[in-house]
Order: C-alpha cells, then structure tokens, then sequence
C-alpha cells in the first residue's frame, strides 16, 4: 500500500527521491514504477505493476473501439513512462511529465508525494496546498452525511423500526 504524505526535492536534473516505503515487492514498485499524468488532477500518477495491471484489465473489460476504452488507452497506455529506481532510491522525471503537472515551474523545488492506497499522486506544493483544502472540505461534508445517516438508522432503531 502507498499510504502517507510526504515532502520530497526535486533536483536540477530532475530527479526524486521516492519513499522506501513505496519501493516493495507487494505494490509491484520494487525496482521501478509507471508514471503517467493523472486523470482525474494537475499532478502524475504512479504505481507499480499492480496497479499497471489493474488499470490494463479495467481497459480490456471496456468494449474494444469504445471511447472510454479509447480514452484510457491513449491516457494510461499511451501516456505511461516506466521509471527504474537508481541505487539511491530516486527516480528521473522526463522533462514534459514535469511541465505537464507543473513540477519546479515555479522555481519551487519542493513537491509532495501522496500515498492513495494502490497508487501514488506527485504535485507541485502550491497545486497540492490548494487540492488538499478542497479534500478536507469534501471529506469533512462526506463525514456530517454519513453521521446525519447513521443518527436516522439509530433513531429508527431505538423506535423500533427495524430494517
């Protein structure tokens, strides 16, 4: 599992240093991992095989000539670098993954790894700053909607109502 935030150095050669935690045989992430830029955010998307392997099965499950089979070939398929660990840990980001999610633009050289359970997410810190409010906002509303249903199950239960 990727799991945890953590704040990394991007170089002038481009280089990041991925956590260990992120760099084992359970998450197929052992020697190297695939990159492409996210789909749903302004940042990259990464994962070892295992997700590469999810991802292709989700496309072949797709009717063959479908745009959103289409659509994910050229985005996951298309899109996709495979980055091999050097002996430090790090990986080296091609210059357009960089430009498309923004990495180093602003002459930061700080960037956040995301841990999303069976993939990562790479954002420059100003993008991440902004879409972690925006997260916290949802989760927090998500939260109240999920007590305001728990307290009606409650409620009916103690009236007697059962399911």
């Amino acid at each position: 599992m990727f799991l945890s935030t953590y704040e990394k150095q991007l170089d002038g050669k481009r280089r990041l240093l991925i956590p260990q935690d992120y760099r084992t045989a359970d998450n197929g992430a052992e020697s190297a991992i695939f990159i492409f830029p996210s789909i749903e955010a302004d940042c990259l998307e990464a994962g070892g095989d295992r997700l590469f392997a999810v991802y292709a099965e989700m496309i072949r499950a797709l009717p063959f000539g479908s745009a959103e089979r289409s659509a994910l070939e050229w985005q996951v398929m298309g899109e996709q670098t495979r980055l091999n660990f050097d002996s430090g840990g790090r990986i080296t980001l091609p210059e357009a993954l960089c430009e498309e999610a923004g990495l180093g633009a602003d002459g930061g050289d700080s960037v956040m790894i995301v841990g999303l359970d069976d993939r990562f997410q790479i954002w420059s810190k100003d993008k991440w700053q902004a879409r972690r409010a925006e997260q916290r906002a949802l989760a927090k509303a998500g939260l109240a909607q999920v007590g305001a249903l728990k307290l009606q199950a409650q409620m009916k239960l103690a009236a007697g109502g059962g399911a």
